[in-house]
């Protein structure tokens, strides 16, 4: 049976018809879009309404994010900036040592017991740059151990109990990943995936099985139908076989909302290991859960000082970052999946680190020549016009950090790496000028799912104190709905399947209460949504 919807306007994403007012839809598929006149020619259909006083667009596609965000509303935000969480409750941020504390000494309270107590999203490079030591986690409790995830992921902050408990607390240790306060014990951070995943697990806050259990992925579902996103790239997954079945599981739900991309995470396993464990997933695919991409990190984050800067380096002289995988494993990831035709995305946050996967794209390619391998590089933030211009040569593509200009920008411009680069960071304009294939993202849960405000955040370039940062590297209105849209289907390598409303394409629409395309550009990121349809199923934001 064909359903045809009726809207006030259709914005399709596709050149040939830009603008509709219906599109009719069967089998979960696009049969067309058009004037009613036009699809009323299949065969008996039913005129749906619903949306006559709404907008369409194509499902929002965001090409890197993190289902995990659903789950850390399990434990206390503790972010400087105010969050929604997945039931609509908004949490102030924490903006004081102090207000840090008290929120988890509340929860400590409300959750007492011996296991870790974990807080997530703190972003000390607010607190006039304060790092957070395990003695001001120790006011917190000194029986219990307490972990703080940092907003960017890459940085725990531990209290002495913790430290204890992973036999760390103790002169000696020396390890990149573990600064050290001046009595030569460790401060009360850990730096870098190699040190946090076991620690993380040791001290009981053990990702990988909460994402096991089951209905682990509807808190993040009940999130992307608000944000009006139909296809997400959970970039990063520590696959397993019980991953596998859990993902399966919980997508293949009769009303789960979403299609799950998730990318196989390099760490955890040798290269044979990787692609013969991916050969074996590849099949399970389905129309909700689609396997068979990898993710790799280069290195961390700027605002944490572990992102890896071409000179001259950290503008206050921090050393420079850290490397978090080694060249050859990182090449020889390349070359296996060149030859296997697989598609591979990169964490590379500096210059240097885009650098380094640049050299190693170019190196794979001349062994193992593909021409439409589509390597992208995500976050890419302080790549070079000369760097874009051998992205460009080689045939990769970006994914840029826009959302990052408005949390970290002013924290970039006066402290990281100065004006000019701070300027030059997320450079959209650039990319889309050099003629790479763009995309932009939230990077969630680093920030908020939602690919209005990370398209507002790549129009205007605003920062937290409304400043904006870099005017020529803005882009336009029409140019931050493709990315948020085909240009992220197309660095996932999905644009035959969403990304635009056209035939043959899946019936997947975000709904909308204004036209982003008739509205100030300063107001994208306030436009009410409605809700999502999904495979030609229909999602209400206020009912998920």
């Amino acid at each position: 049976m064909t359903t045809i919807f009726e809207a006030r306007k259709i914005l399709t994403m596709s050149a040939t018809r830009p603008v509709a007012t219906h599109v009719a839809v069967r089998d979960g598929k696009i049969l067309g879009a058009g004037t009613l006149e036009e699809l009323e020619r299949w065969d008996d259909y039913t005129l749906d309404t619903t949306f006559a006083d709404k907008v369409l667009m194509p499902g929002l596609v965001e090409g890197h994010a993190h289902s995990f965000e659903g789950l850390t509303w399990d434990d206390t935000y503790v972010g400087w900036f105010d969050r929604r969480d997945p039931d609509g409750k908004t949490w102030d941020g924490v903006q004081t040592i102090d207000a840090l504390v008290d929120r988890m000494s509340a929860s400590n309270a409300a959750n007492p017991g011996t296991d870790v107590l974990v807080g997530w999203g703190l972003d000390p490079i607010y607190m006039e740059n304060t790092r957070v030591t395990r003695q001001d986690l120790d006011r917190i409790s000194t029986d219990r151990p307490i972990l703080i995830v940092h907003a960017s992921g890459h940085m725990y902050s531990l209290n002495s109990r913790a430290f204890e408990m992973l036999n760390m607390l103790k002169p000696g240790m020396n390890a990149e990943g573990i600064p050290l306060a001046d009595d030569g014990l460790p401060m009360g951070e850990l730096r870098g995936l190699e040190l946090m995943v076991p620690a993380s697990v040791k001290l009981g806050y053990d990702r990988m099985s909460r994402q096991q259990t089951p209905g682990a992925m509807d808190a993040f579902a009940r999130l992307c139908v608000r944000a009006g996103v139909t296809t997400c790239a959970d970039l990063a997954r520590m696959l397993d076989d019980d991953q596998v079945a859990a993902l399966l599981r919980d997508t293949g739900a009769p009303d789960y909302p979403v299609c799950i991309v998730p990318y196989m995470h390099i760490n955890g396993r040798t290269t044979d290991d990787l692609f013969a464990f991916l050969e074996k997933i590849i099949p399970q695919s389905t129309d909700r859960c689609r396997f068979g991409a990898i993710k790799a990190h280069a290195d961390g984050s700027i605002q944490g000082f572990t992102g890896r800067l071409n000179w001259p380096y950290y503008q206050n002289g921090a050393p420079n970052g850290m490397w978090y995988v080694t060249p050859e494993k990182l090449g020889e990831v390349y070359e296996r999946a060149l030859q296997a035709g697989i598609l591979v995305h990169t964490h590379t946050n500096g210059d240097e680190a885009s650098q380094l996967a640049i050299e190693l794209t170019e190196a794979a390619l001349k062994k193992h020549p593909s021409f439409d391998h589509r390597f992208t590089l995500q976050h890419c933030q302080m790549a070079t016009p000369a760097q874009f211009r051998k992205i460009k040569a080689l045939g990769m593509c970006v994914n840029l950090f826009a959302n990052h200009h408005y949390f970290w920008g002013d924290e970039h411009y006066k402290y990281t790496v100065g004006p000019e680069r701070a300027e030059r960071m997320n450079a959209c304009r650039t990319a889309l000028d050099t003629g790479v294939p763009m995309a932009i993202h939230s990077d969630a849960p680093v920030t908020p799912l939602g690919p209005l405000f990370t398209a507002w955040a790549a129009v205007t370039r605003r920062t937290a104190s409304n400043r904006v940062q870099g005017t020529g590297e803005r882009i336009t209105v029409d140019e931050a709905l493709s990315a948020i849209t085909l240009g992220a289907a197309f660095t996932m390598g999905m644009d035959h399947l969403v990304g635009s409303i056209e035939a043959g394409k899946r019936a997947d629409f975000c709904v909308l209460g204004d036209d982003p395309t008739d509205v100030a550009p300063e107001a994208l990121k306030d436009i009410p949504i409605w809700g999502t349809v999904q495979g030609g199923r229909l999602f209400a934001a206020e009912t998920i």
